[in-house]
């Protein structure tokens, strides 16, 4: 992996040189940030994101919920103190991985290798959703039945991968909304509800009788895969 480019976000000093060093001496290219101050702008350039939880301005969640819905196929490792069910699962909504401090170099660094691995294998294998083949780093979308093309936007693109890196998952409103959109669930708001609608359109074969974007009653969606 040597040469690929790590975008690292950690406002701890000490920690970050010690980081930055480690990985630089392994080949990786580090951009170091302080905050999250520039990080959007940095991750087109970026290969795989470390990020921080606690960061001073905007945390590392909601970064991290930008970066993906600037690049879904972006990998991103959380890396934080934080060792509470909640927090791991906040986090694991829109990254990849989550590892916990203390750690060990050698441990971070397999994990981030392992994330490149596995980034660069999906890009170069569409996911198949029934008729459907899908290979959401182009945003391509093709019914291998009939040969149609199907566009999505960019809010449906979000959560079409947030559903397919959660499979099988029900995913609650509040989680959907706040990862695709970056922004709190206020009861009452129908735009979610719209655009899973507009995605049922698009990928299922009859929209009134989903197969696969499923409506879990009272708790939110799921895709069955």
């Amino acid at each position: 992996m040597s040469g690929q480019r790590v975008l690292y976000i950690e406002d701890e000093t000490e920690i970050g040189e010690w980081v930055k060093q480690d990985l630089e001496g392994r080949g990786y290219r580090v951009t170091w940030l302080l905050s999250g101050d520039g990080a959007v702008a940095a991750a087109d350039e970026a290969d795989v994101v470390i990020l921080d939880v606690m960061l001073p301005g905007l945390d590392g969640f909601t970064i991290g919920q930008r970066l993906k819905q600037q690049r879904s196929d972006l990998p991103i490792l959380m890396l934080t103190a934080r060792t509470s069910l909640d927090d791991k699962l906040a986090g694991l909504l829109f990254a990849d991985d989550y590892l916990t401090k203390p750690f060990h170099p050698e441990e971070l660094a397999a994990r981030v290798d392992v994330l490149l691995r596995r980034f660069g294998a999906a890009a170069a294998q569409p996911v198949l959703l029934g008729s459907l083949r899908i290979v959401l780093e182009e945003n391509r979308i093709v019914d291998t039945e009939t040969g149609r093309e199907v566009s999505l936007t960019q809010k449906e693109h979000g959560l079409l991968a947030l559903f397919l890196r959660h499979p099988n998952q029900i995913l609650t409103k509040e989680q959907l909304f706040e990862a695709v959109w970056g922004e709190d669930f206020i009861g009452g708001d129908n735009t979610l509800m719209v655009h899973i609608r507009h995605l049922r359109e698009k990928i299922e074969r009859d929209p009134s009788k989903p197969e696969h974007l499923q409506t879990i009653r009272g708790l939110g969606y799921r895709l069955k895969r």
